[in-house]
C-alpha cells in the first residue's frame, strides 16, 4: 500500500496504490501553499481509499528538481512519515513522473522531452527514449541555451508550454504538472521489477532564492 505525493511543482498532488491500481487521488494547483495544503490532501486521500495512514507500508516522493521552498515540503513530510511508521521512503524524480503520465495518455512516440518552470526565466528539464526510460541526467537552464537540443521534439509541462518558440514540439494538452496517481503507478511497476529508486534527497540543481547576506554587521553583547 504505497502513499505517493510530490511538492516539487505548482500542483500539490497525492495518491493512494495500493500495487495493483490507483485506489484515490487528489490534486490542486497553487505554488504558494504546499505547506498549507500538503497534509489535508493527504488525508482527503487516505480518507477516499478508506485506509488509515499506518495501513500504508511504503512512501514514495517526488525529489525534484524544483523551486526550494515547495520542494522541501514534500521530501520532509515523507521523511517524517517513513520515521513514525518504520516504512521506506522511495524517491522518484519528478520529472519522471510527469514523462509517465504522459504516456499513459497515449500521444508519445520515440523520444521527447520533459521541461517544467524553474522561474528566473528557465526551466528543469530530461530527454527520455519513451515514458519510462530517461536518457539524460534532470538538469536547469534557460531555454534559448537548449534550444538545438530540443528544437523539434514532441515536449510535455508548464516549461514546454510556457516557451514555445523554444519547444516547438509542446504538447500543451499534455501533463503541465505532477500527478501522484502517475507517480505512484510508476513506482509501483520499479517495485514489482526490482528496480531501484533515488534516495528520498532534493534535486534542487541551484542555490535557493534566499540566502544571508554578505557583510551584515554583527551585533556583540553587552
Amino acid at each position: 500500500m504505497l502513499l505517493a505525493f510530490d511538492t516539487a511543482t505548482p500542483a500539490i498532488t497525492a495518491a493512494v496504490h495500493d500495487g495493483t491500481a490507483v485506489r484515490a487521488e487528489s490534486t490542486q494547483v497553487d505554488a504558494r501553499r504546499h505547506g498549507e495544503l500538503l497534509l489535508p490532501t493527504v488525508d482527503t486521500v487516505l480518507s477516499e481509499a478508506g485506509i488509515k495512514l499506518d495501513a500504508v507500508t511504503g512512501i514514495v516522493v517526488g525529489v525534484g528538481p524544483g523551486p526550494y521552498t515547495g520542494l522541501r515540503v514534500g521530501l520532509v513530510t515523507a521523511a517524517a512519515f517513513g520515521d513514525a511508521l518504520g516504512i521506506p521512503v522511495y524517491g522518484v524524480c519528478t520529472l519522471d513522473g510527469i514523462a509517465y503520465a504522459a504516456g499513459r495518455m497515449g500521444d508519445l512516440d520515440g523520444p521527447f522531452v520533459v521541461a517544467t518552470d524553474a522561474r528566473r526565466k528557465e526551466v528543469y528539464w530530461a530527454r527520455y527514449t519513451d515514458p519510462r526510460t530517461r536518457t539524460s541526467d534532470p538538469a536547469v537552464d534557460r531555454p534559448a541555451d537548449i534550444a538545438d537540443e530540443v528544437a523539434g521534439l514532441p515536449a510535455v509541462g508548464a516549461g514546454a508550454v510556457l516557451y514555445p518558440q523554444v519547444f516547438t514540439g509542446a504538447r500543451a494538452h499534455g501533463p503541465q504538472h505532477q500527478s501522484a496517481a502517475a507517480l505512484a503507478a510508476l513506482a509501483a511497476e520499479r517495485l514489482a521489477s526490482g528496480a531501484d529508486f533515488l534516495p528520498p534527497l532534493p534535486l534542487y540543481l541551484r542555490r535557493p532564492d534566499a540566502q544571508v547576506p554578505a557583510g551584515y554587521k554583527a551585533v556583540m553583547p553587552k
